[in-house]
Protein backbone atom coordinates (compact mmCIF):
# COMPACT_ATOMS: atom_id res chain seq x y z
CA UNK A 1 0.00 0.00 0.00
CA UNK A 2 1.41 3.65 -1.11
CA UNK A 3 0.25 6.29 1.11
CA UNK A 4 -2.02 8.56 -0.71
CA UNK A 5 -0.12 11.97 -2.21
CA UNK A 6 -0.43 15.06 -0.22
CA UNK A 7 -2.88 17.94 -1.38
CA UNK A 8 -0.16 20.53 -2.87
CA UNK A 9 -3.18 23.08 -3.51
CA UNK A 10 -3.46 24.68 0.00
CA UNK A 11 0.61 26.52 -0.30
CA UNK A 12 1.58 29.28 -0.61
CA UNK A 13 4.21 30.56 -3.20
CA UNK A 14 7.05 32.16 -2.28
CA UNK A 15 7.16 35.38 -0.79
CA UNK A 16 9.44 38.10 0.23
CA UNK A 17 9.67 38.04 3.82
CA UNK A 18 7.48 40.37 5.68
CA UNK A 19 8.02 44.26 6.66
CA UNK A 20 10.32 44.74 2.97
CA UNK A 21 8.83 45.12 -0.31
CA UNK A 22 12.40 44.45 -1.98
CA UNK A 23 14.73 41.93 -1.69
CA UNK A 24 17.45 44.79 -0.39
CA UNK A 25 16.60 45.59 3.28
CA UNK A 26 18.35 48.93 5.00
CA UNK A 27 19.61 47.12 7.94
CA UNK A 28 21.23 44.06 5.99
CA UNK A 29 22.97 46.87 3.89
CA UNK A 30 23.88 48.86 6.90
CA UNK A 31 25.61 45.75 8.65
CA UNK A 32 27.49 44.67 5.48
CA UNK A 33 28.63 48.64 4.80
CA UNK A 34 29.52 48.57 8.20
CA UNK A 35 31.41 45.06 8.23
CA UNK A 36 33.11 46.49 4.99
CA UNK A 37 34.18 49.55 6.28
CA UNK A 38 35.50 47.58 9.42
CA UNK A 39 37.80 45.81 7.87
CA UNK A 40 39.01 48.14 5.63
CA UNK A 41 39.83 50.14 8.47
CA UNK A 42 41.83 47.40 9.78
CA UNK A 43 43.71 46.53 6.74
CA UNK A 44 44.51 50.48 6.14
CA UNK A 45 46.05 50.30 9.41
CA UNK A 46 48.39 47.51 9.14
CA UNK A 47 49.18 49.26 5.98
CA UNK A 48 50.38 52.20 7.26
CA UNK A 49 52.42 50.41 10.16
CA UNK A 50 53.88 48.17 7.65
CA UNK A 51 54.89 51.60 5.20
CA UNK A 52 56.69 53.18 7.87
CA UNK A 53 58.84 50.36 8.95
CA UNK A 54 59.74 49.78 5.69
CA UNK A 55 60.16 53.16 5.03
CA UNK A 56 62.71 53.83 7.45
CA UNK A 57 64.25 50.73 6.27
CA UNK A 58 64.19 51.65 2.59
CA UNK A 59 64.76 55.04 3.43
CA UNK A 60 68.18 53.98 5.29
CA UNK A 61 69.42 51.30 3.32
CA UNK A 62 69.64 53.35 0.46
CA UNK A 63 71.67 55.99 2.06
CA UNK A 64 73.94 53.39 3.48
CA UNK A 65 73.84 52.74 -0.62
CA UNK A 66 75.08 56.05 -1.93
CA UNK A 67 77.75 56.20 0.99
CA UNK A 68 79.56 53.23 -0.31
CA UNK A 69 80.80 55.27 -3.31
CA UNK A 70 82.78 57.52 -0.53
CA UNK A 71 86.15 57.44 -0.23
CA UNK A 72 86.73 55.21 3.01
CA UNK A 73 86.86 58.04 5.92
CA UNK A 74 83.97 60.17 4.08
CA UNK A 75 82.12 56.88 3.77
CA UNK A 76 82.63 56.23 7.83
CA UNK A 77 81.15 59.55 8.40
CA UNK A 78 78.11 59.50 6.59
CA UNK A 79 77.63 55.82 8.27
CA UNK A 80 78.04 57.35 11.33
CA UNK A 81 75.25 60.21 10.65
CA UNK A 82 72.97 57.35 8.90
CA UNK A 83 73.35 55.48 12.85
CA UNK A 84 72.64 59.06 14.42
CA UNK A 85 69.73 59.58 12.16
CA UNK A 86 68.57 56.09 12.75
CA UNK A 87 68.66 55.91 16.47
CA UNK A 88 67.18 59.24 16.55
CA UNK A 89 64.04 58.01 14.52
CA UNK A 90 63.65 54.95 16.30
CA UNK A 91 64.54 55.68 19.96
CA UNK A 92 64.14 59.34 20.45
CA UNK A 93 66.88 62.43 20.38
CA UNK A 94 67.72 61.36 24.30
CA UNK A 95 69.44 58.35 22.63
CA UNK A 96 70.73 60.04 19.74
CA UNK A 97 72.67 62.31 22.33
CA UNK A 98 75.11 59.89 23.33
CA UNK A 99 78.28 58.72 22.84
CA UNK A 100 81.51 57.11 23.47
CA UNK A 101 80.95 53.83 24.93
CA UNK A 102 77.48 55.12 25.84
CA UNK A 103 76.70 55.21 22.19
CA UNK A 104 77.98 52.05 21.41
CA UNK A 105 75.64 50.68 24.04
CA UNK A 106 72.56 52.95 22.66
CA UNK A 107 73.67 51.55 19.24
CA UNK A 108 73.75 47.74 20.36
CA UNK A 109 70.85 48.32 21.97
CA UNK A 110 68.71 49.49 19.06
CA UNK A 111 70.11 46.71 16.73
CA UNK A 112 70.16 44.05 19.17
CA UNK A 113 73.51 42.91 18.40
CA UNK A 114 77.09 43.11 20.00
CA UNK A 115 78.18 44.73 16.59
CA UNK A 116 79.21 48.21 17.78
CA UNK A 117 81.00 46.98 21.42
CA UNK A 118 82.81 44.04 20.00
CA UNK A 119 82.73 43.80 16.68
CA UNK A 120 83.57 45.74 13.69
CA UNK A 121 81.16 48.41 14.34
CA UNK A 122 83.00 49.78 17.34
CA UNK A 123 84.77 52.01 15.13
CA UNK A 124 81.88 54.34 15.29
CA UNK A 125 81.76 54.51 19.21
CA UNK A 126 85.92 54.79 19.87
CA UNK A 127 87.83 55.04 16.61
CA UNK A 128 85.65 57.55 13.89
CA UNK A 129 87.63 60.71 13.79
CA UNK A 130 90.78 58.54 14.13
CA UNK A 131 92.97 57.13 11.32
CA UNK A 132 92.81 52.89 12.49
CA UNK A 133 95.18 51.00 10.68
CA UNK A 134 92.96 47.93 10.93
CA UNK A 135 89.68 48.84 9.33
CA UNK A 136 87.71 46.56 7.06
CA UNK A 137 85.36 48.60 5.41
CA UNK A 138 83.66 45.64 4.18
CA UNK A 139 83.04 44.05 7.18
CA UNK A 140 81.54 46.92 8.20
CA UNK A 141 79.56 47.57 5.45
CA UNK A 142 78.17 44.20 5.71
CA UNK A 143 77.29 44.19 9.26
CA UNK A 144 75.43 47.54 8.74
CA UNK A 145 73.30 46.13 5.57
CA UNK A 146 72.39 43.30 7.87
CA UNK A 147 71.72 45.40 10.71
CA UNK A 148 69.84 48.19 8.47
CA UNK A 149 67.61 45.45 6.93
CA UNK A 150 65.94 44.05 10.34
CA UNK A 151 64.67 47.18 11.39
CA UNK A 152 61.33 46.87 12.26
CA UNK A 153 59.82 50.02 13.24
Amino acid sequence: MTAPAPDLSTLRGLHLPTGGNSAVQPEMVAALALGFSLALLVGLIRLVRARRGASVRRAALRELALAQSLEPEARRVAQARLLRRVVRTLKGEAAAGTSGAAWAATLDTTFATDFFRSGPGRVFADDLYRRPKTIDPAAIDAGLGRLLSQIRA
